[in-house]
């Protein structure tokens, strides 16, 4: 899974083997969220909330490994919705001092495998890069849930 860094984004792309329309929806049903959007001892989704429509709000509470950081919360609003292909949506994390910024799915599928893109942009400093630098693990997270559940 390369990862790639430009100035103001990280673009990172997985090869998975299932249909796009079985991964929009991992992404985009919260309880598929809950299912997969957790690593052993790192962090897990104990709350999601998704108006899957563009200007409707979606919601992830998480867990933390630390008690100091117990439960955090991300949020933002669609964008763009286009099943199977695009999803697109604001990225603000709470009570942390942080721009709003986007993400972008695009999803490509061929031969019954779909290549996943995801594309966090305006991240202005590398701070805000590192902060959301978690989008391989997020990846092989989804690739994991999907080809074991289709």
């Amino acid at each position: 899974m390369p990862i790639m860094v430009r100035e103001d984004e990280i673009v990172q792309e997985v090869v998975i083997n299932a249909p796009a329309e079985r991964i929009f929806r991992a992404l985009t049903r919260p309880e598929e969220l809950l299912a997969w959007w957790a690593a052993e001892g790192k962090f897990q989704v104990i709350e999601a909330e998704c108006d899957l429509q563009p200007g409707g709000k979606w919601r992830l509470r998480v867990a933390g490994r630390r008690a100091e950081s117990a439960v955090s919360t991300v949020r933002g609003e669609y964008r763009v919705v286009n099943p199977p292909r695009l999803l697109t949506y604001t990225w603000i994390r709470e009570n942390e001092n942080w721009p709003e910024t986007l993400v972008r799915w695009d999803l490509k599928e061929e031969n019954g495998c779909t290549t996943v893109r995801v594309t966090h942009s305006g991240l202005i400093s590398e701070a805000l890069r590192d902060r959301n630098s978690g989008w391989g693990l997020v990846m092989t997270l989804l690739q994991t849930w999907v080809e074991r559940s289709s």
